[in-house]
């Protein structure tokens, strides 16, 4: 095939882990020593001088602290050599605006995790149709879920190959993340019709074309009994604690199974998430979708004391079931999924969409009865329908008058290029 034709992409692919209460333990000491080592750099830097704050003093000094600190010798020489580099990489995001200045991990609001630079000490195989094996460093074989084909074996080479890997575990038990790079065949352009999108609570996303994606609770009626029962158990326990007091392990454990029933809710909405958009970019060419602020679009209402808020309560819950919705998440599946099936996501201004007509193009006040109904109040219009695929059609609209925004990529380019004029005309 000629080269011309082929891409190159990088991805990751998320696998859950099935291992021993002997690997449990092993990894969960590999995650601590990375997380400790870590924040032994961190004192290190806040101590040397400027001129000292290179990587080779670094490296010396993880190194010493390996030799005095036995607990460190349970992290892979390599894996602290990548807690080193994402540590100093961490500070270059500081520098260059991208990111906030690395600060100290503490150990119950830091997620656990250990890197594997090299792809070629994982050894990975394939043991049937529903299971892999893979080499963890001090750690063994151990079998993960085998859900999608990886470039291994007969089928990997120097451009089709995994890259390196990352342990993370979160309430469900541990979980491996693969770098994939994969060498693939250039997408024609797609042929599909163009769409907008409107997204909501009661209608999670609905097409101007008049078709909707929906979904049921992410818990069922008896999970989210049970989270109820030890919400409320975690509750009397914390409120029995005296001050001072460490928590128990009994209210730890009730906290570990709220956890683990909120992690499943957030793996089922994913899922659903992957799965409606990645429908959404093969059918369509181009999707539109509104430019919103959604951190805006969540704020309290509670106001100040001066001037209260009106309906604090309800708004809560509405800021609740947007935030549960994800629509920001939604959004990036999309950007990157129509990339690939050489697709378009486009963004349109926000403001109206919902209260103008998509018929006679008017914005007429009341038209917008309920939540779920719009009827147009023009006297020469009287258009009515769903409000939701009305909204859809005007985002739809917008794109077609040519009101589209930059891209996101597009604009990080725009930017880029702003910045750049001064200094060259200098």
């Amino acid at each position: 095939m000629n080269q011309d034709t082929l891409i190159e992409r990088r991805f990751g692919h998320r696998a859950r882990l099935a291992l021993s209460p002997a690997g449990v333990l092993k990894t969960d000491g590999q995650a601590h020593a990375a997380r400790t080592m870590w924040n032994l750099l961190h004192a290190w830097w806040q101590m040397m001088p400027k001129e000292k704050r290179t990587l080779g003093h670094a490296d010396a000094a993880i190194r010493q602290a390996r030799e005095d600190i036995d607990f460190l010798a349970a992290l892979p020489a390599q894996a602290a050599q990548a807690v080193l580099k994402t540590y100093f990489q961490a500070w270059k995001n500081c520098w260059d605006g991208r990111a906030d200045a690395p600060n100290f991990k503490g150990r119950f609001r830091t997620v656990m995790s250990v890197d594997i630079p090299q792809g070629r000490d994982l050894n990975i195989t394939r043991v049937h149709r529903r299971w892999g094996m893979a080499n963890v460093p001090k750690v063994g074989r151990v079998r993960f879920r085998w859900t999608k084909d990886l470039p291994v074996g007969k089928h990997a080479d120097g451009q089709n190959r995994i890259t390196g890997a990352r342990l993370v575990k979160d309430a469900l038990g541990w979980h491996i993340a693969f770098r994939v790079q994969a060498l693939e065949a250039k997408p024609d352009r797609h042929q599909g019709s163009d769409v907008g999108i409107d997204v909501g609570v009661t209608v999670p996303i609905a097409l101007s074309d008049g078709g909707t994606y929906e979904h049921d609770d992410w818990l069922t009626g008896k999970e989210q009994a049970k989270l109820l029962r030890l919400e409320q158990r975690a509750a009397q326990r914390k409120a029995h604690r005296k001050p001072g007091e460490h928590t128990s392990r009994r209210l730890h454990h009730t906290y570990d199974q709220i956890a683990g029933l909120r992690a499943k809710a957030k793996r089922r909405a994913l899922d659903w998430q992957h799965q409606t958009t990645t429908t959404i970019a093969r059918t369509y060419g181009t999707v539109v979708v509104e430019a919103l602020t959604i951190t805006n679009v969540v704020k309290s209402a509670r106001g100040t004391i001066e001037e209260p808020g009106k309906n604090v309560a309800q708004k809560s819950g509405l800021n609740r079931s947007i935030s549960g919705e994800a629509w920001g998440r939604t959004v990036a599946m999309l950007t990157y999924k129509t990339a690939r099936h050489a697709g378009t996501l486009v963004r349109v201004p926000a403001p109206g969409t919902s209260r103008r007509c998509s018929v006679c193009g008017l914005t007429t006040p009341g038209s917008r009865e309920s939540q779920a109904v719009f009827v147009c109040k023009n006297p020469d219009c009287g258009w009515s329908g769903n409000a939701d695929h009305n909204a859809a059609r005007n985002v739809l609209h917008l794109y077609r008058m040519g009101l589209a925004l930059i891209p996101a990529a597009g604009r990080a380019v725009v930017r880029r290029a702003k910045r750049v004029k001064p200094a060259t005309a200098r």
